[in-house]
């Protein structure tokens, strides 16, 4: 008896150790927080809850990166190929990263096989703006979480990939969606924090951030981003975003846009969660007389609360989509000063005090910019009013407003793909357009689930030789310290590194290293599909590993005009890519 108690008891024990073997090793706060310098692991979109992008390891550098070579390729199988924008996360021997149509993948980061795939199974009518992407996804605990097309909130074991929990964000039949990465903020208050936004702004939607508990999906606060409109906590109304009608006519705030389609960022400096929000709807400025707040802005929101700190609209009264939701990256100066910078789809780079939103200054970085003179000195665009497409109203038969040629185009001197900035240099690295558009404006009226435009318009190059352009700025004074022209328009994000390099895709095919001082190309691969997510760097067994999602899509070839005739030959795709040093390198 004593003996098959003892059998028992050593039975019960191996079964709790190979349970708690089974168990991925948790992401904590202190993981989130410190994930800019663990080489590792990348716990966060953005290699670090900032944004900055820049991986500390320099074993790959300018002298040895000519000598990268794959190390694997992980396909994502099926039909379902489209853009694949998604940057990966590498924890406890396991990268995670979603593909198109709202599907994840654990993949073995030493091999390449797969552990486990999720497929969001999304249901007939879904309303997606611009491709079936996605951009990521966030871990924390032993869960691993992301959005998908039908505004779901899906939270999986990370281990395993079965579902722990679900949460409807809004109903996708209004044109809401989720594309973007999740952000998980520790809060003093409610623990771990899921922040989202919400995409859709081309329907009507109304904008806004929420909050959830990370270990169960509850909703703990809401933040709209439209004047006039309530937040609330836990169930109960707390403050109004704005003033009621301060900068928006009538009700048309009640479906005005704003959405914050990209995600966000956290400074755990100044305790503030950094969210961009989209255009207003309808794209017809007419409609709508005023600055239409907080459209096309940076919001810096209190993460323990939902209250809005303080908010710096980029374009108010936007009339082109250029919206406002690009990435917003906090840096130090050498002197300690608590910046912030982004790029605008509208063209031009700012730097704002990230404590307060203070105005520091702006430079354009795309040429031939039309619809403003300039960024003024109080923060504001000063327009050319001749290039704001005209009135339909006072067309010649009131269904068709005059046409202008507006620079940039509505995908913007920047869209989705990422920005970096290195801490070796105190640069940032731009993937940037330099295209230009005729818009005209229509009449339009607001239907559930229909496009709110009121505007036609076709893309079209401006320059013979380029459209995607990479640049260097100097944070400083916006100066471009080196440029690389690239033939296709750039849609993927960018990586630095302390070995002093800067990694990015083109649609062509081509993972790219680039010396970071001078803009010297030093290695290319092509990996047979258009490249439009951004890379990442990670430390396996002693070895700097680089991987980049490959997959051709997104909006370009939906929306590109003249421009996607031109990339209308690239190939898709669905694919993980990870390179290295061959090992005698490595080791020398």
């Amino acid at each position: 008896m004593k003996f098959r108690l003892k059998l028992g008891f050593v039975s019960a024990l191996a079964l709790a150790a190979a349970t708690l073997g089974a168990r991925a090793e948790p992401v904590t706060d202190e993981m989130l927080l410190n994930d800019a310098t663990n080489t590792k692991s990348i716990v966060t979109n953005g290699l670090g809850t900032q944004g900055q992008r820049f991986s500390p390891l320099k074993q790959v550098d300018k002298t040895n990166v000519k000598s990268l070579v794959p190390a694997w390729s992980f396909s994502f199988g099926g039909e379902k190929q489209r853009g694949q924008e998604a940057q990966a996360l590498v924890h406890d021997g396991v990268i995670y990263v979603t593909g198109s149509y709202s599907r994840l993948y654990a993949i073995d980061a030493k091999t390449g096989d797969k552990k486990w795939e999720y497929d969001a199974r999304l249901p007939e009518g879904i309303l997606p703006c611009c491709d079936v992407v996605n951009r990521g996804a966030a871990l924390y605990g032993d869960l691993v979480y992301f959005g998908t097309l039908d505004a779901q909130l899906v939270a999986l074991h990370a281990k395993t990939g079965k579902l722990a929990w679900k949460k409807e964000i809004e109903d996708f039949k209004g044109g809401y969606s989720m594309t973007a990465a999740p952000l998980i903020v520790p809060t003093t208050a409610h623990g771990a924090l899921i922040l989202t936004g919400v995409s859709g702004g081309e329907f009507g939607v109304v904008g806004r951030v929420e909050a959830r508990k990370a270990s169960t999906g509850d909703l703990v606060w809401t933040r709209p981003v439209l004047e006039g409109l309530m937040g609330s906590m836990n169930g109960k109304d707390t403050t109004m975003t704005g003033k009621a009608n301060e900068s928006w006519p009538g009700d048309m705030y009640k479906f005005g846009g704003g959405a914050p389609w990209l995600g966000g960022t956290y400074d755990p400096e100044t305790k503030l969660a950094f969210f961009g929000t989209g255009n207003p709807g309808p794209w017809n400025s007419w409609m709508r007389a005023g600055d239409n707040k907080w459209t096309s802005s940076r919001l810096a929101i209190d993460p323990e609360t939902g209250d809005i700190k303080w908010g710096y609209q980029t374009t108010p009264h936007d009339g082109w989509d250029y919206d406002g939701v690009n990435e917003f990256i906090s840096f130090n100066t050498k002197d300690g000063k608590k910046l912030g910078a982004t790029a605008d789809r509208n063209g031009f780079f700012y730097v704002l005090d990230r404590t307060d939103g203070k105005f520091l200054h702006a430079t354009p970085f795309v040429a031939k910019i039309s619809w403003a003179k300039e960024i003024g000195k109080d923060g504001r665009p000063v327009y050319n009013d001749d290039n704001r497409p005209g009135d339909p109203t006072k067309g010649a038969d009131g269904k068709e407003g005059s046409q202008v040629f507006s620079v940039p185009s509505f995908l913007g001197g920047k869209n989705q793909m990422p920005m970096a900035y290195s801490q070796n240099t105190g640069l940032f690295y731009v993937p940037s357009n330099e295209w230009g558009m005729d818009i005209h404006n229509e009449p339009v009226a607001y239907k559930k689930g229909a496009a709110y435009l009121g505007a036609g318009f076709t893309i079209h190059t401006i320059f013979d030789d380029h459209i995607g352009s990479l640049k260097a700025i100097d944070p400083a004074d916006g100066s471009i310290k080196w440029e690389y022209k690239n033939v296709a328009p750039l849609w993927g994000g960018v990586l630095t590194t302390a070995g002093g390099l800067v990694i990015t895709g083109t649609p062509e095919g081509y993972l790219m290293v680039f010396d970071d001082k001078t803009g010297e190309v030093l290695w290319k691969f092509n990996v047979g599909t258009g490249i439009v997510a951004p890379p990442i760097a990670w430390e396996q067994d002693g070895q700097e590993m680089i991987g980049v999602a490959a997959g051709w899509g997104g909006a370009v070839p939906l929306w590109g005009g003249d421009v996607a005739k031109q990339v209308k030959d690239i190939n898709q795709g669905g694919s993980y890519w990870v390179f290295r040093l061959p090992q005698k390198t490595a080791a020398n």
